[in-house]
């Protein structure tokens, strides 16, 4: 029995058109002789009405009025009415198909609720429906933990259902479909000639995802590389193939992809830009600093450690009670708010001398100036100031002859 994963977002959802292209993908994919396991996330975005958001607005007294595990009660409900009707348009169709929701499909998470982690999957109800039945609808972003409560995943949760499925039931591919083409050498909604990739690595696209590439959640990139299941990004309203992510090396069920320097260029605003000095005979007071964030919750990035200072990024959204953490340790930190990280990834870069020098260089000759830099094998970052972070992303796009 050959099974292909589908994926179908909120925005892939969302209405009668668009179901209506998910269910030719579901066709073809029958076509070709495949079964198919569709995971469908809620319907469409906040102020439509069932989507996650809107559904937490149903909440009198906000969230704070009722536990983690009440929120996932409610928060699992979007992606089962969402199940129910696209399996009565599949059925209405002629295709034969059943609905299950997160337990019912398999999967057993920790218990920590609004954010668990997948622990094991029990696929052989699942695998028992495609014996007689086309297709099997399942409702993402849900699982359900050892004491039998019921979880959510997190943000992006869909995607990880879905990649979670194609390694437990040894998919063909798990296709992620979106309401873009594949992904993107930058986002085309800043840069004007960003190209669609015909294929990427695994560690490729979960560097972009990680610095702010929306097509996909890292954690599902993360899942499909350990099971060696292709993935395909690919758009709803389209019958292009879209984007392969693969690997590049070692057993493979997809293609090599060839090796570039650069893949493309991410970015994420909204970020501050926080530098603590050190105190005369304050010798620990890195550890407490961020000890003090990661006790209240707040995550740290980009950080530069020296014994007379730190310098870490935080998101826009914490910055005045990082801050207030802070002057309560006593300090007074030198905040610069909006900025923008911006990461020009490859899978290329490790080992290439003059990459760094390149990015450096054409940034100041644009009068850009770099606030922070960081690297690793696959991702160098640069840290400017929100205003220049369109330029910033198009300057390096042109750079690296990325369109």
């Amino acid at each position: 029995m050959k099974i292909v994963v589908q994926k179908f977002g909120g925005t892939s959802v969302r209405d009668q058109n668009g179901r209506k292209h998910a269910l030719e993908h579901i066709k073809d994919a029958l076509d070709e002789g495949y079964k198919v396991v569709a995971v469908v996330s809620a319907m469409g975005r906040k102020g439509d009405p069932y989507a996650t958001d809107t559904l937490l607005t149903l909440l009198e007294g906000g969230i704070q009025s009722v536990s983690k595990r009440e929120q996932d009660m409610l928060l699992s409900c979007g992606e089962i009415i969402s199940s129910v009707v696209f399996t009565s348009m599949l059925n209405g169709n002629g295709i034969k198909a059943q609905a299950l929701n997160g337990a019912q499909a398999g999967f057993i998470t920790t218990n920590d609720h609004t954010n668990a982690k997948i622990v094991k999957m029990k696929c052989d109800r699942l695998i028992e429906l495609l014996k007689t039945h086309d297709v099997v609808v399942v409702a993402g972003f849900q699982g359900t933990s050892e004491n039998g409560d019921i979880t959510t995943i997190g943000r992006g949760g869909s995607d990880t259902s879905a990649a979670a499925l194609g390694a437990a039931l040894q998919a063909e591919y798990v296709d992620i479909f979106t309401d873009v083409e594949g992904v993107m050498t930058a986002d085309p909604r800043i840069v004007e000639n960003a190209k669609p990739l015909q294929a990427v690595t695994y560690t490729e696209i979960c560097n972009m995802a990680y610095q702010g590439a929306k097509v996909i959640h890292p954690r599902a990139v993360e899942i499909a590389m350990q099971a060696k299941v292709p993935l395909r990004i690919r758009s709803t309203y389209s019958k292009a193939k879209g984007t392969l992510v693969t690997t590049d090396h070692g057993v493979r069920k997809g293609v090599d992809v060839k090796e570039r320097l650069i893949t493309g260029i991410a970015h994420v605003a909204d970020i501050t830009q926080i530098k603590v000095e050190a105190k005369e005979g304050d010798y620990n007071f890195q550890s407490k600093v961020f000890k003090a964030m990661a006790k209240n919750g707040i995550s740290v990035d980009f950080f530069n450690i020296t014994p007379s200072g730190v310098v870490y990024t935080v998101p826009g959204s914490v910055t005045d009670e990082a801050v207030e953490i802070l002057e309560q340790l006593g300090y007074t930190p030198i905040v610069n708010r909006h900025c923008a990280k911006v990461s020009t990834v490859g899978a290329g870069i490790q080992g290439v001398p003059g990459v760094t020098a390149k990015i450096v260089s054409s940034l100041s000759e644009q009068g850009i100036q770099i606030l922070q830099s960081a690297d690793s094998h696959t991702t160098i970052w640069v840290l400017v100031t929100e205003e220049d972070m369109i330029k910033a992303v198009n300057t390096l796009h042109e750079t690296f002859e990325l369109g």
